[in-house]
């Protein structure tokens, strides 16, 4: 694998002013063999030039040109060693080509560099050339080592930002889901809470229309009054909605859903509430769910249904679920389930507790909603 060199910026710059350094000391020479200067310097500065110019081109170009560099360079550093007069400038100069080597080629591939480099030390008497070759070979060994940790540093380095990168951008797209689902909820609860005030009111003020020109002003009276209470009961519900706060009902379900009955009674469709089994408490979504679900078929019955009665069931006969059941008499739905946007907020509120929601309709014999959801 080739480092990429968006990575490496340091390591190139690090082995450039080491570049510069060995070949600044070449001249040097060693007390142990004859140097041969300009033909070292003009070697050594072909060398240096490759080392500094050439070797991120052969990075940037892949597995190839990286194995031709390596090629090149190796034997031109074992001559430019010899006519040096072994000098430490030399060693250096090889020394980075191995450093070069580990982010160019694999690992195996490296190593093999760093073990033919030694070679260097064979025209010296054994015993001396034995100690050089062991000298050099662990300080080749050394530098693939060091070399390697430093590219896996930065390469974990690079992932782990790339990492963090990517969680903020789920982060992002986690809070667009929650906002577009407190959106959802937001609007939810204003058509189910407003909503059906205002049809309250509606239908009150129509009654009322309806017995103005009559001597019954206590009913008249009465009429108002209770569209009043639903005006204000409208008010609440959009500062709820508005603060995005949803509180627990504090009234039982089965008394929510009396006075709910008691309203659409008073609005003119007479509606019985029956509970079947023993009551019991509920989680306050499940509750508010329910409640909310007979809000919006009753809502419907006043403005769609033309019925006479309307019948809302509580059933607690598993104790797994509760079912609610609001049915009617009036004419039957006229557009298909899921037209409108009650039935949809409806569906998406009671899904979300891993409930059902059913709807049995027919012309001329009403219409049966059923929502069921896990207790």
């Amino acid at each position: 694998m080739v480092f990429p060199v968006t990575h490496s910026v340091g390591v190139h710059r690090a082995l450039g002013i080491l570049t510069v350094v060995a070949y600044v000391t070449l001249p040097l020479g060693s007390e142990s063999f004859e140097q041969l200067l300009v033909p070292t310097l003009l070697v050594g500065l072909v060398y240096s030039a490759f080392a500094i110019f050439a070797f991120p081109f052969a990075q940037r170009r892949g597995t190839a040109a990286a194995a031709v560099y390596v090629l090149v360079q190796l034997p031109l550093g074992f001559v430019l060693f010899a006519l040096s007069g072994a000098a430490v400038g030399g060693v250096l100069l090889l020394v980075v080509l191995v450093a070069q080597s580990v982010l160019l080629l694999p690992l195996p591939a490296a190593a093999a560099v760093a073990a033919v480099i030694p070679l260097i030390h064979v025209r010296m008497a054994w015993p001396d050339g034995l100690r050089e070759g062991l000298a050099t070979l662990a300080v080749t060994g050394f530098t693939v080592v060091i070399t390697e940790l430093l590219v896996r540093e930065q390469r974990a380095r690079a992932e782990l930002a790339l990492a963090n990168e990517r969680l903020r951008g789920y982060a992002a797209q986690a809070e667009q889901l929650a906002t577009t689902q407190e959106r959802n909820r937001v609007a939810r609860d204003i058509h189910d809470g407003l909503g059906h005030h205002l049809t309250v009111v509606q239908m009150l003020l129509q009654a009322a229309r309806a017995v103005i020109d009559t001597a019954d002003r206590d009913r008249l009276d009465g009429m108002l009054a209770k569209a009043q209470d639903q005006a204000k009961q409208a008010l609440t519900e959009v500062r709820r909605s508005v603060a995005a706060l949803r509180e627990p009902r504090p009234e039982p379900l089965v008394d929510a859903l009396r006075a709910l009955a008691s309203e659409v009674t008073e609005a003119g469709v007479p509606t019985d509430v029956e509970v079947r089994g023993a009551p019991r408490g509920s989680r306050a979504e499940v509750e508010e769910s329910l409640f909310r679900a007979a809000q919006e078929a009753l809502t419907n019955v006043r403005k769609h249904a033309d019925a006479t009665a309307a019948t809302v069931v509580l059933d607690y006969g598993r104790a797994d679920a509760v079912r609610l059941q609001v049915s009617d008499d009036g004419r039957g739905m006229v557009e298909q389930p899921g037209g409108g946007f009650g039935l949809v907020g409806l569906e998406e509120r009671v899904a979300g507790l891993g409930g059902r929601v059913s709807v049995d309709s027919a012309a001329g014999r009403g219409v049966t909603l059923t929502v069921e959801v896990p207790a």
